[in-house]
Parts: C-alpha cells; structure tokens; sequence
C-alpha cells in the first residue's frame, strides 16, 4: 500500500535527520573543546607572565587543527545528507498525492446548512466546545447547537470518571434504567460493581457490604455468578491485590466502561458513538489513492466511472469501515442493490432477484436451484433485508 511506502520514507528522514544533527553536535563539541583548551592555555601563559608571541603560536595551533577537523566541510556534508533523504520523500509525496482530487469523486450538490451542521456536531461530540460555538456563530447554523448540552453532560460524565468519581455516571444510568436494558447493555451494573471495589479497596469492607445489600442486590437474580464474586471479595479487604480476584482492581475496567458509556450515550441520543466526518475523512482517506489510479486507468480507456452505478475494482478500505454485509450473487457474480436484492429460496440458498428472474424465465414454472436439487417457483423466494 502507497501509505506504508511513504511512512517508510518518511522514517527513513526522521533517522537521517536524527544522525545528521548527531554528528552536527559531534562536530561542534569538538570544535569547542579545541576551543577551550586554547582559552585555558592562554590563560596559563598570562599567570605565568609570558608574551604575546606565545599566545600567536596557541592560536596557530588552534587555527590548524581546526583546519584539520574541516567543521564546515563536515556540517555541510551533513546536511546534504539530510536534504538527499528530505528530496526523496517529498518527490514520493508529490507521486502519491495528485494535487488535483476532483476526479476521483462524483459531483453532488450538498446543502450548506447541513454541511456545517455535521461540521458543529463533529466538534461537540469530540468536546471541542468552544470550536463549535465559533464555528456556529461563523456560519450561522443556530440550530446545530442543540446538541452541545447533551455532550457536555457526557463530557463532565466522563472527565468525573478519569478523577475516579463514579456518582454522575451512576446517575446518568439509573436516570436510563429502561432504555439500557432494551438497548441489551448492563452498564449500570457494571458501574456498580466498580464502585463496590472501589470502596473495598479504600478499606471500609462495611461500608462495601452496605452498598452492594443496597445497589447489587436489584441485579442478583440475572447475575447470580458475578455478584457471588464481588462477595468473595470481601475475604480479601486488606490484600484485594493479593487475591484471587485481583483482577477487578485493573484499570482496563475504567477505560472500557468510559467507552462503553460513550457507546450507550451517544446511542440514546441516536447518534453513532464515532463522528461521521470523521469515519467518513478517514475512509475517504484511504479508498482515495486507489480512486485516483481508476480515474487515471479510465482516462487512457476514454471511460468514465462516475457514470457507473458500480465501482470496476474493489476498495479495501479496512473493516473498521464496513457496517453491514454485502451480498454478491455467488450466479452472476454481481454485488446486491437495491434493484436487485438478495432473495432467499425455499431450499435455503440465497441468489439475488435477477437470477430467480433467468432461472424461472419470468413465468411461473418451477426451476431448479443451483446448488441443490430442490425445485422452486418465483413467488416462494423471498427478499433478504441486510
């Protein structure tokens, strides 16, 4: 991939830049020290009382050896060291970066006003709240303000958790009771169980028995096994670290409830739990660089993709980006759309609607599946939704 050509490239000139000014400093330490030692010898002539000539024959001493170590020859070859790497890497960019992008994407008329209300939204939900409100104030999108209260309150939910203060979060759960349960999380639970530990480990095991009698116990019914630990802890009070159950003290268990909590916030409020500018960016960043090679391709075919309802090649684009299957006619061989979904036979093999469509030869006769023996007529298969 083109990305790890030029950040080997690029490391290439951090080292080189590193060794150049290592050997730069090298250089100029010794001609200080030359330098020094020149001084110091001056210096013992003067108390020793001795003339002037003697400190022209120091100087000339100095003058050679100077001479001899050639410092600006040495600092120059130096840095035409450095500027040969420094060539190369940007001659590498200029290749991998077309400086004119535009036709690797299609043309489409955007409204402004939703343009900049991804562009707030993106600002709030990463915290950059005093960017936001600039930006809106620029713009004039009053309306793309409506949702900084509500990630503010996630902010200080989870700026409370980075000081290990669990009481806004526990809050903000409990006020959320119903709709995590039928969002499947136990969030809240997992809250508790924290705080549990969190004051068995501070040494009070009385006030950490009071506190799962009144938080845990709601939840022991559906979570028999893990709360049966967190009262073994007990036991372990004064050495929680030494035990068996040792585990519960972790970190890890911070950072992931602070994300599972980002996850179930932003889901309440019906939004992703990543930015969609910055997915978008981020996807858009690396399928450019195989976009641009089809459109250079597609020019010397005098062809056009973006009149193309599909791409002629594929983007990895990395799965982190892929959020819902692709179906591709396994018949065919062509990915689903929406004009030609994905139908599912009653044999339980599944081909899309433009196969069913040749194979029953638009009439109602029974056909035969392609891939087992089981026989078919168009109107029992049914589409699949992904």
């Amino acid at each position: 991939m083109e990305l790890d050509s030029l950040r080997e490239a690029f490391d290439r000139v951090v080292e080189k830049r590193a060794s150049s000014s290592a050997k730069a400093q090298e250089a100029i330490d010794q001609i200080v020290c030359e330098i020094e030692q020149a001084i110091v010898k001056m210096q013992m002539m003067n108390t020793d009382s001795m003339g002037s000539a003697d400190h022209s024959s120091v100087l000339a001493e100095l003058k050679a050896k100077l001479n001899e170590l050639a410092p600006l020859n040495q600092l120059d070859s130096f840095q035409k060291e450095l500027n040969a790497a420094l060539s190369k890497y940007l001659k590498l960019l200029e290749k991998s970066f077309c400086p004119d992008i535009s036709k690797a994407y299609r043309n489409v008329d955007f409204e402004s006003n939703i343009i900049n209300s991804i562009i707030a939204n993106h600002f709030y939900r990463q915290g950059l709240f005093d960017l936001g409100d600039s930006f809106v104030c620029e713009c004039g999108e009053s309306n793309a303000k409506h949702l900084k209260l509500q990630f503010q309150e996630m902010y200080s939910i989870l700026e409370a958790m980075q000081a290990r203060n669990l009481q806004p979060a526990l809050s903000w759960a409990a006020n959320n009771h119903d709709q995590l349960l039928q969002n499947g999380s136990m969030l809240e639970l997992k809250l508790h169980q924290l705080q549990f530990v969190e004051i068995l480990t501070k040494g009070s095991r009385d006030e950490a028995l009071k506190y799962a009698r009144t938080h845990l116990v709601p939840f022991a019914s559906l979570h028999k096994a893990e709360i049966q630990k967190l009262m073994a802890c007990l036991l372990w009070a004064d050495r929680l670290d030494q035990s068996p159950y040792a585990e519960f003290m972790s970190s890890t268990h911070w950072e992931k409830l602070a994300e599972e909590l980002t996850h179930q916030f932003c889901s309440l409020l019906g939004q992703s739990s990543e930015s969609p500018l910055g997915v978008a960016i981020l996807a858009g960043f690396q399928g450019l660089p195989t976009l641009l090679k089809l459109t250079t391709v597609m020019a010397t075919k005098k062809q056009e993709w973006q009149t193309m309802k599909q791409l002629p090649v594929p983007i990895d684009i990395g799965p982190e980006f892929q959020y819902h299957s692709v179906f591709v006619c396994p018949v065919l061989r062509e990915q689903s759309s929406d004009e030609n979904p994905p139908m599912l036979m009653p044999c339980g093999h599944v081909v899309s609607k433009q196969s069913i469509t040749k194979l029953s030869k638009s009439s109602s006769r029974p056909f035969k599946c392609p891939y087992c023996p089981s026989e078919a007529v168009a109107s029992q298969c049914k589409q699949l939704h992904f």
